[in-house]
């Protein structure tokens, strides 16, 4: 069986592409006159045919029904590919497959950038080669049948594609200072069992700043979850790190930048004009949130997912329509006994309890109460509980962690796993009184006498913070974010101080 083999030669690729795609970046940030427009415009031009030579462009994407026309001044679907492929690999023609799979879609007029993983375990029909796992049509076409796989699926027009090895991700988070990311659970693994081996991964639960290696450990991290839960755990590591690295960061240290993604990327962009049309539409679609599009319904068979007709139908449309589905996201794991219970928690009432809720306070005060002994600040612990859910014992923690300028903050964290496979929501505490999750909050609401922030993705409401004199606290949704609004409002406002009654 034939199967793709990239360039042999160590990969030096793009170089040229993102010289510039930075140059260009200069004329949208600097262009405030026609005069200042004109000189930079002529810049860039003289610049575009001195690094001509040096991209490097993905074979096949000029031939006819891979890559959509891109319309001057409209939207653009992006498909960016990933793999952890070696020169060492290529050079023993080791066939590889897309590790990650991942549109974006720049759409300002929709006022929100929709971003969907395709699970890589997803059956789909491969052109040529039949019903195949969607990861394989890397392998066996390369970029060039993996778009028109994808393009066949969805049935949308997209318009670029960029290949990315995982090299360049850890090289370039390192450069851009690591990102900060709220860990819902401890991950671990040390490959010492009789298990196969995975890969090794020691990630403590709670907010914390991830840098290189770590970062991306987290976001491939597939031991004892599914792909739709790594999908989603990858989305909200690049909604943290769009909304914390901004363009005067990129372009404070392009030079290194340039380096690293010419080194680790190929692309179709080429030219002035393409690279200018991107541009603009990232700048005006950097105000704009994050809106993560899931297919639902998914199916397990075997090792394969399985999805309906439908439901890649309603994903494609929410996909182009930047519209998040109300309610939680789903997964293929969760059982009919699952869903169940999660279905009838959103209606029981106990005692006056917010739907779906329980009096669970001694369990969370006992594993708080070390806690307290440990920080300066008030911890408070959750006295009520989701219906089902079990306290992570062991995982919660007292630490300190550095912002920017490396000033050190007390924190603590309590985690809990609701039913379902990857499911944990988490009580967060520390003194550093402006983190970057707590920027620009969706709206301030207050209930019950406490003010919260909250922070809401698309239909659902993702976390829930507030502030005291002391110290900030919040609780975070699941990864698949399948607690309700009224579930995350009352375990907030169910946050009690230990000691008090």
């Amino acid at each position: 069986m034939a199967v793709y083999e990239p360039d042999p030669r160590p990969p030096r690729l793009a170089f040229g592409l993102y010289k510039r795609f930075l140059l260009a970046a200069f004329v949208i940030v600097f262009a405030t006159s026609g005069a200042v427009a004109t000189a930079a415009l002529l810049q860039v031009k003289t610049l575009e045919d001195v690094f001509d030579d040096a991209t490097t462009r993905i074979a096949g994407l000029d031939d006819e029904n891979v890559l959509d026309d891109v319309d001057p001044g409209g939207p653009q679907t992006i498909v960016v590919l990933g793999s952890d492929r070696r020169y060492v690999d290529i050079k023993a023609k080791t066939p590889v497959r897309s590790d990650t799979i991942i549109l974006l879609r720049l759409d300002p007029s929709r006022g929100a950038t929709a971003v969907m993983s395709l699970p890589r375990d997803l059956r789909v029909s491969v052109p040529g080669f039949g019903m195949r796992k969607i990861n394989e049509a890397y392998a066996l076409g390369g970029p060039k049948l993996a778009v028109q796989t994808v393009r066949q699926l969805l049935d949308i027009p997209i318009q670029h594609v960029v290949n990315v090895n995982f090299g360049g991700f850890q090289r370039a988070v390192n450069r851009l200072d690591c990102v900060y990311a709220d860990i819902d659970r401890k991950y671990f693994n040390d490959n010492s069992g009789p298990q196969p081996d995975y890969a090794v991964i020691d990630i403590d639960a709670g907010y914390q700043k991830l840098c290189g290696r770590q970062a991306l450990e987290y976001v491939r991290y597939r031991h004892n979850d599914n792909d739709i839960v790594r999908g989603a755990r990858q989305q909200g590591f690049l909604s943290e790190a769009k909304a914390q690295i901004g363009v005067s960061k990129l372009l404070g240290d392009r030079e290194k930048l340039i380096e690293i993604f010419g080194r680790y990327t190929q692309t179709d962009i080429k030219g002035t004009s393409a690279i200018l049309r991107l541009l603009k539409l990232t700048v005006e679609s950097a105000k704009n949130p994050i809106q993560e599009v899931q297919i639902g319904g998914l199916e397990e068979d075997g090792a394969d997912l399985i999805a309906s007709k439908a439901s890649i139908e309603k994903a494609a449309d929410d996909f182009l329509s930047a519209q998040a589905t109300k309610g939680p996201k789903t997964n293929p794991d969760d059982d009919k006994t699952t869903k169940k219970k999660r279905k009838n928690s959103s209606k029981k009432k106990r005692g006056g309890l917010p739907p779906g809720l329980f009096e669970a306070r001694a369990p969370a005060e006992e594993l708080a109460i070390p806690l307290d002994a440990k920080i300066d600040f008030p911890v408070y612990f959750p006295k009520l509980a989701v219906n089902g859910s079990t306290l992570r014992k062991g995982e919660e923690r007292a630490y300190r962690i550095r912002d920017r300028g490396g000033r050190l903050f007390q924190a603590y964290r309590m985690a809990v796993n609701v039913p379902g496979t990857g499911q944990n929501y988490g009580i967060q505490g520390t003194a550093w009184k402006a983190p970057p999750i707590l920027d620009s909050p969706s709206e301030t609401r207050t209930v019950d006498g406490r003010t919260y922030d909250l922070f809401y993705d698309g239909g659902r409401l993702r976390l829930v913070a507030w502030r005291t004199d002391k110290a900030v606290y919040w609780i975070t949704n699941t990864l698949l974010q399948v607690l309700t609004e009224k579930q995350m409002l009352g375990l907030a406002g169910g946050l009690t101080r230990v000691g008090a009654k």
